[in-house]
């Protein structure tokens, strides 16, 4: 880490679910560059235990509390940046929920809420609570995933809220622009506790080391890679735009 650059000196970033796996990790990697982060979880222990790991590292954060289905929650995390910051200039969206491996057509009215609430929606409010403060050069990035592409059977809905994301990129970034851009990163499969259920089987992690063209899956400093780019000064001319970053994974639509 010693290595890269300081590209986001005197910046204020905020990155929802972001205790652990990618979320924390892109938390490290823009404080690590000189980012004051703010993360966000649904449990205070899990703040905390995440708060402490970065102030280790030398890194300016503020933790709090997030659900961000929770309207007030989702208020109280901008409200309380701007009291600390007095700014903010990223906005890194990752929070998202796979409640159900059944088929589409079998997946209760409840659990597609859901999916759509969190993976979806949410992301739409929270902007919502953001875009005042967010002024010229500010950025935003989404959290999508190779399996919008082509959603497996075993997360059908979930890809489906995350090929809603690809869309989302495209309107927002004209909707937010000039003065703020919107891109996406679209993660390959990443060994996290997220994705536990899918990369702990032996035989299934081969099976999808084999589909990429690097015969291996991704790691969280991969996905943190490619949202400090699209987040920074470096990318001042790429808005709309998703990178799919999942080891040359097929990924058109």
């Amino acid at each position: 880490m010693e290595k890269i650059g300081k590209r986001f000196e005197g910046k204020v970033v905020i990155v929802t679910a972001s205790s652990q796996g990618i979320g924390f990790s892109i938390a490290q990697r823009l404080g690590f560059e000189g980012a004051s982060v703010v993360i966000s979880s649904r449990k205070q222990e899990n703040v905390d235990e995440a708060v402490k790991k970065l102030r280790d590292g030398g890194i300016e954060v503020l933790g709090l509390v997030c659900h961000v289905s929770n309207a007030q929650q989702r208020k109280n995390l901008i409200d309380k940046t701007i009291q600390k910051y007095g700014k903010l200039d990223v906005v890194v969206s990752n929070a998202a929920v796979n409640p159900s491996v059944d088929a589409i057509l079998e997946t209760k009215s409840s659990v597609l809420d859901k999916l759509w609430d969190i993976n979806v929606k949410a992301a739409i409010l929270l902007l919502q609570d953001a875009v005042p403060y967010l002024k010229k050069g500010s950025s935003v990035v989404l959290i999508s995933s190779i399996s919008g592409y082509s959603p497996p059977a075993s997360m059908g809905m979930y890809g489906v809220t995350k090929t809603a994301l690809l869309g989302l990129t495209k309107a927002l970034a004209a909707e937010m622009s000039p003065d703020t851009r919107v891109n996406c990163v679209a993660p390959g499969f990443v060994p996290t506790h997220f994705a536990d259920f899918i990369t702990s089987n032996e035989q299934v992690r081969r099976e999808i080391e084999g589909k990429t063209l690097l015969n291996r899956l991704g790691t969280t400093h991969d996905m943190a890679a490619a949202v400090a780019y699209l987040a920074s000064d470096d990318a001042s001319y790429v808005t709309g735009e998703t990178l799919v970053v999942a080891g040359g994974m097929p990924s058109r639509l």
